[in-house]
């Protein structure tokens, strides 16, 4: 039996590594659309069930020893106070788990690729457009090409072609701000910052929240900072925000507390990347026959919650699971829909919601939402950490 996974994101490697373990009889192959390996995006923040999928296929340790684990994670106003911040190690402690770390994305990459030797990986493959029927789905590729498959998981993100076929009336939709990334090394960017030691050695991930816009922080292995800038804007694919460098990011976030405007005066210009913030609203349908929708093609949502990559990696090893114990794809695939819809929608909106929270651009609106969260309750931020964790693997 031959399944086809569209897609070598951390979805798709994921997905190949669960159903290797899981199903060792199943024939694997990856198509990827992109000319090389290489891994979109700068930092990744995942959370306690991403811990746990990982654990389920073994890969837990091999994860973490290229992860950062984080003590705390704050949010601060403008001029660095926090507003509230959750203590992870009295929740690790707790609930006896991980439940904040970070690691870059190229290095998550290569720990999958390392998993699954076996697997055939097609790159330059973008799909055209599919095709299936009782014996199977034929998939055909701009280049020309095509392949057939007895079965197919659609890996290929939030732009996937499967569910824009499949699901026509599933439309993207912005976020309201948008969003630029980098990396700093802090030994080779800016080696002589007095605070080089407490940013690239400490274990404490931050989100800073003005008027409209926030600045994030997240310690990656090996001395590097991982941070984000998010912006208001009006439309998408702003044409103001195209043109954005270190001298417009500093106009734009410098009035933030130190050492924000240091970390985008260090950050190599021409790695910065930029992207709207974007998702689509839950659909109601993952599974359609022979095809499955799964990762960011099935339910994309907003980062504010840290649970993109946390869902697909939930949904590869539920997938592999479901398989093992229904062997017919069609009815797995049914299975792993009434599972999984709940969950990914629940955590959708709820990203969605906070990031217009946080974003939040009026003062006196603002001014109140610091006042309510300085009043939280610190087991707020455990009882979060529990719900990731009640996930059925």
């Amino acid at each position: 039996m031959k399944i086809t996974i569209i897609g070598a994101g951390i979805a798709g490697l994921t997905t190949a590594i669960a159903l290797r373990k899981f199903r060792p009889d199943l024939n694997l192959e990856i198509y990827e659309g992109s000319k090389e390996l290489r891994a979109a995006g700068a930092g990744l923040g995942l959370g306690a069930n991403a811990v746990l999928g990982f654990e389920q296929i073994g890969l837990k340790d091999a994860v973490l020893t290229v992860s950062k684990v984080l003590d705390s994670f704050q949010v601060l106003d403008a001029k660095g106070k926090v507003i509230t911040q959750s203590d992870n190690l009295a929740i690790n402690r707790n609930l006896q788990t991980i439940s904040n770390f970070a690691v870059h994305r190229a290095d998550l990459q290569q720990v999958l690729l390392a998993q699954i030797p076996d697997v055939a990986i097609h790159l330059n493959k973008r799909v055209w457009d599919f095709r299936q029927n009782e014996s199977g789905v034929q998939i055909r590729f701009a280049d020309g090409t095509s392949t057939q498959s007895d079965y197919v998981v659609a890996t290929d993100g939030i732009h996937s072609i499967f569910r824009q076929m499949l699901l026509p009336e599933s439309k993207i939709r912005f976020a309201g701000y948008t969003c630029w990334r980098g990396v700093v090394d802090g030994k080779q960017d800016f080696p002589s910052f007095r605070n080089l030691e407490s940013l690239t050695r400490g274990k404490i991930a931050s989100e800073t929240w003005g008027l409209g816009k926030r600045f994030g922080i997240v310690p990656l292995p090996n001395d590097r900072i991982y941070w984000f800038a998010c912006l208001n804007a009006t439309q998408p694919k702003e044409e103001r925000f195209a043109a954005f460098g270190k001298k417009e990011l500093l106009q734009a976030f410098g009035d933030l507390h130190a050492p924000i405007p240091e970390i985008i005066q260090s950050t190599d210009p021409t790695k910065i990347l930029w992207n709207d913030i974007i998702d689509f609203s839950p659909v109601k349908k993952f599974a359609f026959d022979r095809v499955l929708l799964l990762g960011d093609a099935a339910h994309a949502t907003t980062p504010n919650m840290g649970q993109g990559a946390c869902q697909a990696i939930e949904g590869a090893v539920i997938l592999g699971k479901t398989l093992a114990r229904i062997a017919d794809p069609k009815l797995a695939f049914q299975a792993f829909e009434q599972v999984r819809m709940q969950r990914t929608t629940q955590i959708v909106n709820r990203s969605w919601q906070l990031g217009k929270l946080a974003q939040m651009a009026n003062p006196v609106l603002a001014s109140l939402r610091n006042f309510a969260l300085r009043l939280a309750p610190d087991s707020m931020s455990e009882r979060q950490v529990k719900e990731l964790l009640e996930v059925a693997y």
